[in-house]
């Protein structure tokens, strides 16, 4: 009696454990998909007008958003929001952004990508 009671025990903390890695990897991993950025420092590396501040703050926080929403899904679900929300927004920023701002911010986006690995 007391071996089935302590195999239970065993069963249910091994269980715990697994559970606890589980939920701290997808925590991990929604973290990632957090674009927010620091809007100011955004503007002063491109150069953007304060028309273009505004518009460029828009369109990352709809980007940010989507972003989120789209962690939250499997992974075949999860690419195909990521990358349909990253097309989405550099068609935004290319209507915004001048050629040499809309280059700079592809760059930075890329960065940012591949260090979140994303990419």
């Amino acid at each position: 009696m007391k071996k089935i009671v302590l195999t239970l025990v065993a069963l249910m903390s091994m269980t715990t454990t697994f559970a606890e890695n589980e939920s701290a990897a997808n925590l991990n991993n929604t973290s990632s998909y957090n674009m927010t950025v620091n809007m100011n420092k955004l503007a002063s590396a491109l150069g953007l007008t304060k028309d273009q501040i505004e518009s460029v703050a828009e369109i990352h926080q709809t980007f940010s958003s989507e972003m989120m929403f789209a962690a939250q899904y499997g992974n075949d679900e999860r690419n195909r929001m990521v990358d349909k929300a990253i097309k989405k927004d550099l068609a935004y920023m290319n209507y915004i952004l001048n050629r040499d701002q809309y280059r700079k911010y592809v760059m930075l986006l890329n960065v940012t990508l591949v260090n979140r690995g994303l990419k």
